[in-house]
């Protein structure tokens, strides 16, 4: 073993038993000592609090759970911490991730695990909750061992809590009404989002859907989320604000899946919860760069081959199940609407794809009853004599919303879905969009679980849409590329208000939403009128530079751009500018690396991210227009020669070869509604 790793393994051994002597259980601290988490238990109730360069994050926070074979939210004491327990003071991890804003992680954590008990003797019960505290990310989960015959747990509430301080403003997004909203679709994660509301301001009928943002003051920020959910558990969120400046984690709500399946998760013994994760950092760079979503999961299927250890005892995991090709893709719904399904309008989505170099189409609902499956399969022929492989529109069922779009009932059942599923290999169909689901149940997490579980035997790849945020997925389900889980660029379609507050929109969710997995949003429009041929629908407010940025800005491994046929006709005719396209031709879909730049949620975003060896570093503005100057040295060097492109004073986009002066001072200008990207 390298003796560097094994003093600091004993050294953190030392640390967190000599802990307990104290006070308070334990303080477990980050490998660079900046992000501390203290444990205790008082009266009974186990409680943690967070601190980050000894200012306060988290307020003393409660801990457990309520089941229904014994309540592990009171009544709690100590059990010996060492008692059975294999988990390492220390962990460190190299993994890979081949469709996230980052492609090798290199992991370490301290570990502690808090051992309670409740009662003593035949009556004693026993739970354990680890925790894992990296150098901004901290992740607890509770681990529940067999008692006895009781071989299984229902979880009926949990206790756990995060507890602010009261400088504390918010930025989030609540939790809608279940079975509202478009066909009863509801709830789906696409409600809107409040910006830095102060704590007392901050209510929500129903709580707010994860991943939560929060400034605590001068002092930094905080994100709160959770990963590993899966079929074993249902999805959380927030609760509303209760006393004391306390969040709790909350079920779903009984009226979602149309009252199908139970709010109360359970799973069986030895088992456990999924992870609550806590991001911490005094900017936002900690939040955006986050790999906080795949650090404590692991593959359920198609595992990583082979563990083994490597110099330094590292553990070393190669990560390939199956060779599925990322890329970028067309798709007629988002402007052309529903009368786009048939022959020749998809025929021109595919020669679109083509041109542009595109992997993929997106053909989406209605296509079973306008073009049938006999045409739908001639489709798939002509799309793949150009080059161009298909992703075909599913609903997730019928039975727990009012949906009419098709083909409905396909996902939902065993017998069906393998079915199309088989079909859809056969005709060499790439991906499937499975769109309008039912809340975040158990019942409900199942069908996920099932519906990637099928389209794996088959090659598929899987995008969800009208659905739960992903939590994880990207390392536990290798044929998972995306989820939209956010108010989306469809929405533009619909309104000329979701135009006029896109930039504060795609201002947002760099900080939020898409630091925790996948963001399918379907935007990067270079039509000026959301409808087709131009001419009429709502008016886009951004600029097509702004619409660039966004390209680099939201990452999904699969990409279903907002580009139409028009847009490849010449500008005197009403296409978009030759620019943009070229820009649309080459931005990548998947990244090596993303760093923080610059930004504030709402106002403006301003990210990097790395392609193999090309940087492409993106803003966009949602306040007045103004300059930014910006440190890119992490970049660029003096001298060196970048491809900018920008708007003009006219709102058009320009493209030029800039020589870099001072790569800590980089000046660049934005529009109001504008954005720019550098590429080198």
């Amino acid at each position: 073993m390298n003796k560097t790793i094994l003093k600091n393994l004993l050294c953190s051994s030392f640390f967190l038993v000599s802990a307990t002597i104290l006070a308070q259980v334990a303080t477990v601290s980050s490998p660079d000592a900046r992000l501390k988490v203290n444990l205790d238990v008082k009266d009974g109730k186990a409680v943690y609090s967070v601190s980050y360069d000894d200012k306060t994050m988290l307020e003393e926070s409660p801990l457990g759970f309520k089941s229904n074979f014994g309540d592990f939210s009171t009544g709690l004491s100590l059990r010996d911490h060492q008692e059975g327990k294999e988990y390492p003071s220390h962990v460190q991890e190299k993994y890979h991730l081949n469709r996230c804003k980052v492609s090798d992680v290199d992991y370490e954590a301290n570990v502690y695990t808090l051992c309670l008990k409740v009662g003593e003797g035949r009556r004693q019960l026993n739970v354990d909750v680890v925790f894992y505290v990296s150098n901004n990310d901290i992740a607890f989960r509770y681990e529940v061992p067999r008692h006895g015959e009781t071989g299984s747990i229902r979880i009926m509430s949990e206790e756990t809590g995060f507890r602010f301080p009261q400088q504390t403003t918010t930025f989030m997004c609540p939790q809608s009404d279940a079975m509202v909203g478009w066909k009863r679709t509801k709830p789906s994660y696409e409600e809107g989002y409040s910006y830095d509301r102060p704590l007392a301001e901050t209510k929500a009928r129903h709580g707010f859907t994860f991943p939560c943002l929060f400034k605590i003051g001068e002092d930094g920020w905080v994100l709160v989320s959770e990963t590993g959910n899966d079929s074993r558990y249902c999805g959380c969120r927030l609760s509303d604000l209760k006393e004391g400046n306390l969040y709790t984690v909350d079920f779903p709500m009984p009226e979602e899946a149309n009252g199908n399946g139970t709010i109360e998760p359970a799973f069986a013994l030895p088992g456990a919860t999924p992870w609550r994760t806590i991001t911490v950092g005094k900017t936002l760079a900690p939040i955006v760069e986050t790999t906080a979503p795949w650090n404590t999961v692991r593959p359920l299927y198609g595992a990583e081959q082979n563990p083994s250890k490597g110099d330094d005892d590292i553990l070393l995991r190669t990560y390939s199940p199956k060779n599925y090709k990322f890329g970028k893709s067309t798709w007629s719904w988002i402007v052309w609407q529903d009368a786009s399904m048939n022959w020749d309008d998809q025929v021109a989505y595919i020669d679109l794809a083509s041109e542009m170099g595109y992997p993929y189409i997106l053909i989406d609902a209605g296509w079973d009853e306008q073009l049938g499956y006999k045409k739908m399969e001639d489709l798939i022929k002509y799309a793949h004599i150009k080059n161009v492989d298909v992703f075909l529109w599913y609903s997730s069922s019928g039975y727990w919303n009012d949906i009419v779009q098709s083909p409905i009932n396909k996902m939902d059942g065993p017998i069906a879905r393998k079915e199309v599923m088989r079909w859809m290999k056969k005709n060499g169909v790439k991906g499937i969009k499975v769109d309008f689901w039912g809340g975040d149940k158990q019942e409900t997490f199942r069908q996920y679980e099932a519906v990637l579980s099928d389209a794996y035997d088959n090659d598929i790849m899987v995008i969800f849409h009208g659905c739960t945020l992903p939590r994880g997925w990207e390392r536990m389900y290798p044929n998972y590329v995306g989820s939209e889980a956010v108010l989306a660029s469809e929405n533009l379609v619909f309104s000329q208000g979701a135009c006029d507050k896109e930039a504060k929109d795609t201002s947002t969710h760099p900080f939020i939403r898409n630091t925790v997995g996948c963001m399918e949003w379907g935007g990067s429009f270079l039509n000026r009128r959301l409808g087709r041929g131009n001419q009429r629908g709502p008016k886009r407010a951004t600029t097509d530079c702004h619409e660039l940025a966004q390209a680099v800005l939201f990452q999904n491994p699969i990409q279903n751009f907002a580009i139409t046929p028009e847009n490849l006709k010449p500008e005197s005719e009403g296409g978009a500018p030759k620019v943009s396209i070229d820009f649309m031709k080459m931005v990548p879909t998947t990244w090596n690396e993303t760093k923080y730049v610059a930004g504030y949620p709402g106002q403006f975003a301003v990210l990097a991210r790395r392609n193999a060896d090309t940087w492409y570093i993106a803003g966009n503005n949602a306040s007045d227009e103004c300059d930014k100057v910006l440190d890119l040295s992490r970049f660029v060097k003096k001298g060196d020669v970048v491809t900018l492109f920008s708007d003009d004073a006219n709102s058009e986009p320009q493209r030029k070869e800039v020589k870099i002066k001072n790569p800590k001072k980089v000046k660049v200008h934005m529009l109001h509604n504008g954005g720019f990207v550098i590429v080198k």
